[in-house]
């Protein structure tokens, strides 16, 4: 059976209040596969999440976080720290990371080691942006990525890593590729995962779609073999619309 997660990442939104409010909200959803439903919020919300939604399934993750255990970084969260409040995910590499804070693959590859070495699922983002796809270079640009990132790591570690394409130009836009776009990466990225580490590694490996999926396109998106589920966006921030996707995907099971 194909595996899906579907994550929202609140990004920088909600207060501790609201958090609260959005978890009470989804416990009351009848939701088939609490497990492949995952919450990503700022490091303020963490605690009231896992607290909220303890004993549900769904899961709870970080959108961010530094690769040393502890140390003089001024505005850091360690691995030990989101450890301690059994944190279940966490995002690493975001194109708004890399854009805005200058994280670097070398960067990315440190925290991904971090993380897996403290049990925690990294959701390692690689995209391109506009200019790079309309040059032709969009898979040259993304397989750098990749080979920089899971640099040093085994095939056990690379089990544990969850890929999330997310096209730059597709971020926040209100485009959104294709469903044949978004597969033809994801399918891309499955076939050098395979080359790296093996067949089992990459047929078992979840790849999702991040680039603005919705309600409109979840259906069409989420029925193509390469990708299992998404990195959602604005459309996590309000239960209905989060739930609209998750349903989408639990239909295809």
């Amino acid at each position: 059976m194909k595996k899906f997660l579907i994550a929202g990442n609140w990004k920088m939104n909600k207060s501790i209040a609201e958090a609260k409010l959005f978890a009470d909200q989804l416990k009351g959803e009848r939701i088939a596969h609490p497990e492949q439903l995952a919450v990503i919020a700022p490091f303020t919300q963490l605690e009231t999440l896992k607290r909220e939604l303890d004993g549900t399934g769904i899961k709870v993750g970080a959108q961010n976080v530094h690769f040393e255990k502890s140390g003089a970084y001024t505005g850091e969260i360690s691995v030990p720290m989101l450890k301690e409040l059994d944190i279940d995910l966490c995002i690493v590499g975001h194109s708004e990371r890399r854009e805005y804070f200058a994280e670097t693959d070398s960067t990315v590859n440190m925290k991904l080691k971090a993380l897996l070495n403290a049990g925690i699922t990294p959701i390692l983002c690689v995209g391109e942006s506009l200019e790079i796809r309309e040059t032709g270079n969009a898979m040259l640009f993304v397989s750098g990525q990749i080979t920089e990132d899971l640099d040093g790591l085994t095939p056990a570690e690379v089990e544990q890593i969850v890929i999330a394409y997310e096209p730059i130009w597709a971020i926040g836009t209100g485009k959104t590729a294709t469903p044949d776009q978004a597969e033809e990466m994801c399918g891309f990225i499955r076939g050098m995962i395979e080359g790296m580490y093996g067949r089992e590694t990459a047929e078992g490996m979840i790849i999702q779609y991040g680039g603005s999926m919705k309600p409109s396109n979840a259906d069409e998106l989420l029925k193509k073999p390469d990708i299992n589920g998404g990195l959602i966006g604005g459309a996590s921030l309000e239960v209905g619309t989060f739930m609209e996707i998750a349903k989408a995907a639990f239909k295809l099971q």
